[in-house]
């Protein structure tokens, strides 16, 4: 059985990644959801990286679990960040550190050739990267997470497309914090 591209964000409820000046300060990550987000990503057999993700990764993961701040649940994510396969997707980045692959472009033969090698699911992030996977139709599963908060504006999860995808929801999870979990696969073609 092929491993299945899942895309997983959080956003507003009115549907934005990043507010108008890049921040991301309104997700409510607290020690459950933070758990839920280790257990769902130990279980990935990748991540699939848009420069911009991979960089604000980057910049924390590789160690965060030195720092004393860091709670129990981000000092296992760090673990599971740097020691899980990465792929990232840049045209500009120079190198990439951690387990990673740099890749210039999203090819659909190569995509498709990855998901057919044995392993877990890859979790696809960035709404970059994921409208070029959806313009290519390689998104398998969907797991969004629905903030609290209304923004206005920003930077959304999904452009303007002139395709239909229809989903089947699999799953929906209230949090105690208030995210909602909304995951969906695919419908059968």
């Amino acid at each position: 059985m092929a491993r299945k591209i899942v895309l997983m964000m959080g956003v507003s409820l009115d549907g934005y990644i990043e507010g108008p000046d890049r921040e991301i300060d309104w997700h409510v990550v607290d020690g459950e959801l933070h758990r839920h987000f280790n257990t769902e990503l130990a279980a990935m057999g990748g991540f699939l990286h848009g420069r911009v993700v991979y960089e604000l990764m980057a910049g924390v993961w590789p160690t965060a679990d030195t720092d004393p701040a860091s709670t129990p649940e981000m000092v296992e994510f760090a673990g599971i960040w740097r020691d899980k396969p990465k792929i990232v997707y840049s045209t500009t980045l120079e190198r990439a550190d951690w387990n990673t692959t740099l890749v210039r472009r999203v090819d659909a033969d190569e995509v498709r050739a990855l998901k057919a090698e044995p392993g877990g699911d890859l979790v696809l992030g960035g709404a970059d990267l994921a409208a070029s996977f959806m313009d290519l139709d390689l998104i398998d599963a969907y797991r969004i997470y629905v903030h609290p908060v209304l923004i206005g504006r920003g930077k959304p999860l999904f452009r303007d497309r002139d395709a239909l995808t229809r989903l089947d929801l699999v799953e929906t999870h209230a949090f105690g914090n208030g995210v909602v979990l909304l995951q969906y696969d695919r419908a059968a073609r």
